[in-house]
């Protein structure tokens, strides 16, 4: 197949990339890098001619609800008209498990992402996944004050980027299915206990306070309403797994 990648240079596009190159695929990444821009959508007419699937990855790092909603509508607007345009048969879109019930920040941006998907012409699939393993690592780079971090009261079961990424690669062979089974990782955990796995493995001395806030995503994060609910498939690589063999993570 010919697969473009959008965010093929972030966490979980650079496996996708890699994975689906594996297999035989010819895949295109679409990046500035690369000549294309998701948000203006310079270059990205061109870069989808003779595209069998997209795989969209692509993410924005703000909290902020209306940036967010600003972002994905914007990125994945400009994706399926242009996909409509060039002939492209199935549109695979990377969402977060829970969305629904915590619809605010940046939550707020992949629900209206998956509400443009699923009303496109184009045929799709959406995948919705657990935290990576990764996010540890972010919160306590994003979040450190001095020698605190702050850290939401959260209950995650994060799972591995690479397995996310061999999930939507599997998604794309298979065809247009929908909202597919949601993934999330083997372990269920609380989120500041990762970050202070994450601290402890990188040498740093970080005291981690736990914080929550009134309204719905917060409660969404703290009663376990972002975990996958029974049915969903289970990756296989634990964080303490990860946190041993990734280098990124030290």
């Amino acid at each position: 197949m010919n697969i473009a990648v959008a965010g093929g240079t972030g966490t979980v596009g650079r496996h996708v990339v890699s994975i689906a190159r594996a297999r035989g695929h010819h895949v295109v990444s679409l990046s500035r890098a690369a000549g294309v821009d998701l948000v203006s959508g310079d270059g990205l007419a061109q870069a989808l001619n003779g595209v069998d699937a997209v795989i969209d990855v692509a993410n924005t790092s703000t909290l902020n609800g209306k940036k967010s909603v600003e972002f994905f509508t914007t990125v994945t607007g400009n994706l399926l008209r242009q996909e409509k345009a060039a002939g492209v048969r199935h549109h695979v879109a990377l969402s977060i498990v829970g969305t629904e019930k915590a619809a605010a920040g940046y939550y707020a941006g992949k629900l209206a992402q998956e509400t443009l998907v699923s009303k496109s012409d184009v045929p799709w699939t959406i995948l919705r996944a657990t935290q990576f393993h990764e996010f540890a690592g972010q919160m306590l780079r994003r979040s450190s004050v001095g020698p605190l971090v702050l850290v939401p009261r959260m209950v995650t079961q994060p799972v591995a980027a690479r397995e996310v990424a061999e999930a939507l690669v599997e998604a794309a062979e298979a065809g247009p299915r929908g909202r597919i089974a949601d993934l999330g990782g083997p372990e269920r955990k609380q989120l500041a206990e990762l970050v202070r796995a994450v601290a402890q493995k990188q040498g740093r001395k970080r005291r981690v306070i736990e914080f929550t806030a009134p309204g719905p995503l917060w409660r969404a994060m703290r009663d376990g309403s972002l975990v996958p609910e029974a049915g969903a498939a289970v990756g296989r690589q634990t964080f303490s797994d990860w946190l041993e063999t990734d280098l990124n993570a030290s």
